[in-house]
């Protein structure tokens, strides 16, 4: 009798370690996909390119010059096909920016984000007709086209713009010319201090039966534009970036 009590218990003790040990397991995998996301999708958020500048779009006045400053920053998303990906080929259906957050405000002015121009001409017409509200969709199509809103299917870009449109007018006869860049701020008593802002939103990429969202944050506008004119980054690490499976 003691030696078969003593096969149970010894039963019951592997069956309990066992249990643990896959509890244990369990919770490394959970912790560990919290922290580093999906390392299998089929599609990867290969870099983010920011452009910053400004310009002034022209308003009624008796001066030479009369127009209204805007400080833009152009925002250029490229998905690309994951060559490690172990799985069924996928296409891209759609690609959303979603939860758009102005998480630090500028000292001066107001962020409104914009969707490309559908028509030929400029890249972004920063008027009402364009202003994303809720959310931006680009569809997947056979290539990309920022004017139809549409993605690569096979990977490719997709832009938006934040625009800080809560800037001074500028009204002068003085100047004998006028550059449509960053340096028009400091006609309006405008640091880069003061037009800093934070933003954050997510990124949905969406294939057969499936969604991956992720959130990033962006410091604009980027580099020193009233003495550079026009500044550029290109973030490829996206270690801070992190997808999760919907």
């Amino acid at each position: 009798m003691d030696k078969e009590k003593k096969k149970q218990m010894i039963k019951l003790c592997v069956a309990i370690s066992t249990f643990v040990i896959i509890l244990l397991l369990v919770g490394i995998a959970m912790i560990k996909y919290q922290v580093e996301g999906d390392k299998n999708m089929p599609f990867n958020l290969s870099k983010i390119i920011m452009v910053s500048t400004a310009e002034g779009q022209e308003t009624e006045g008796d001066k030479k010059w009369n127009f209204k400053i805007y400080q833009n920053n152009d925002i250029y998303i490229y998905i690309d096909k994951n060559e490690n990906y172990r799985g069924e080929d996928r296409s891209i259906k759609s690609v959303k920016i979603e939860n758009i957050n102005i998480t630090k405000a500028p000292n001066v002015g107001e962020i409104q984000t914009y969707m490309p121009n559908s028509v030929e001409g400029r890249i972004f017409d920063y008027s009402d007709e364009y202003i994303v509200n809720e959310k931006l969709e680009y569809k997947g199509a056979e290539e990309s086209n920022p004017q139809t809103l549409e993605i690569g299917s096979n990977g490719g870009s997709l832009l938006l713009s934040f625009s800080n449109v809560g800037l001074d007018t500028y009204s002068s006869d003085e100047d004998e010319e006028i550059t449509h860049d960053g340096t028009l701020l400091e006609k309006i008593d405008v640091t880069n201090e003061d037009i800093t802002f934070d933003i954050s939103f997510d990124i949905v990429i969406t294939v057969e039966n499936c969604s991956y969202r992720a959130n990033t944050t962006l410091q604009l506008p980027c580099g020193n534009i009233i003495e550079e004119g026009t500044s550029n980054i290109e973030k490829t690490d996206m270690s801070d970036v992190i997808f999760k499976r919907e």
